[in-house]
């Protein structure tokens, strides 16, 4: 996503399970485009967007047992629209869930067809859902999350400790050199405890969770191939987002924000914040970078990011690797990293 999920289903009507990513530079025409200045509002912008092409809600967590296991948790509903109008028949839904622990990696999807009442998102109050899996509260102030899958499952409650956090230039995040461009908020600042339902026992769990919810059109150019997103909390109470856009030729296109532990969001352009892949995992028949240095010299942030578990491989419709990470060095915390495309 993010680039951040940047919405692995905005290619999955054209070309489920295809390597590269360039699909999500398709045309725009008669869909809705994001356009810098777009004021947000709440809680209408919690609900779907169903003029723009593609769009998801996309929770992941850093949780931790009573003895102290590390543990993490995604779940994500993405929305596509197979032609222009906004039609509720014209929109498919996608959604994946997991859980990573030191040494496995659970994951299942779901998919559904709009129209039907099986998938779709409410604004107010918030309810988001495909089939049984729920994310719903009022407003995204507090919130259920569940999920349930074939050897695995969970159920969760999300707290808000923190505000509302904008993306980029007042919510437009800027992805390309050429313009491409998302909608872009997040929710960083959840508190999330609950039960893991593993296939060796219960397992109760807290600790931080972060929703990100992007939705656009045209969120790629057409030579970008893939991405490496980072969500990152540090002890100190502050955050960064931060991602690269990997193109066919030449240097990533990146992006950042750094959150102040009050929810003050500073954006910073290309260049600024930068990602250096380190050790390398094999992983699903490819290799994978699962060590990256990541630094934002405006920040004095100079950190190794390191998975919690290399196989964090989500073997979807459309194939990604996510996972928590551990991150070392000027600031200690945790975090999530996904990376497309490879």
């Amino acid at each position: 996503m993010n680039a951040r999920a940047l919405l692995l289903l905005g290619l999955w009507p054209f070309a489920a399970g295809a390597q590269g990513f360039a699909g999500l530079g398709a045309d725009t025409e008669g869909y809705a485009v994001p356009q810098p200045g777009t004021a947000f509002a709440f809680p209408r912008d919690h609900g779907a967007h169903p003029d723009y092409r593609i769009e998801w809600w996309y929770v992941t967590a850093n949780l931790s047992a009573e003895d102290g296991t590390p543990y993490g948790l995604q779940w994500t509903l993405f929305r596509s629209a197979l032609a222009p109008g906004g039609a509720p028949d014209a929109q498919v839904w996608m959604a994946h869930a997991a859980v990573t622990t030191p040494d496995r990696h659970f994951v299942t999807e779901r998919l559904a067809r709009g129209g039907t009442g099986q998938a779709g998102v409410v604004a107010d109050p918030f309810e988001a859902w495909i089939d049984e899996w729920r994310m719903a509260g009022p407003n995204l102030q507090a919130a259920t999350l569940t999920a349930q899958g074939p050897d695995f499952g969970y159920d969760m409650q999300l707290t808000a400790q923190g505000p509302i956090v904008l993306q980029g230039d007042r919510g437009y995040s800027v992805k390309s050199e050429d313009g491409q461009a998302s909608n872009y908020y997040s929710q960083p600042f959840f508190a999330i405890r609950g039960t893991l339902h593993l296939p060796e026992a219960e397992v109760e769990v807290s600790g931080t969770a972060w929703l990100d919810r992007e939705w656009s059109s045209q969120p790629l150019a057409d030579r970008q191939v893939g991405w490496d997103w980072f969500s990152l909390s540090f002890e100190s109470g502050d955050k960064l987002m931060g991602f690269r856009l990997r193109a066919d030729q030449g240097e990533p296109f990146t992006a950042a924000t750094w959150i102040a532990a009050d929810g003050t969001p500073t954006p910073f352009p290309n260049g600024a914040f930068a990602a250096e892949p380190g050790d390398r995992s094999e992983v699903a028949d490819r290799e994978v970078p699962t060590t990256w240095h990541v630094t934002l010299p405006d920040r004095g942030l100079d950190v190794t990011v390191q998975a919690l578990n290399p196989q964090a491989w989500m073997a979807t419709s459309v194939p990604y690797w996510e996972g928590p990470v551990a991150v070392t060095g000027s600031h200690d915390g945790v975090g999530y990293l996904e990376m497309t495309g490879y």
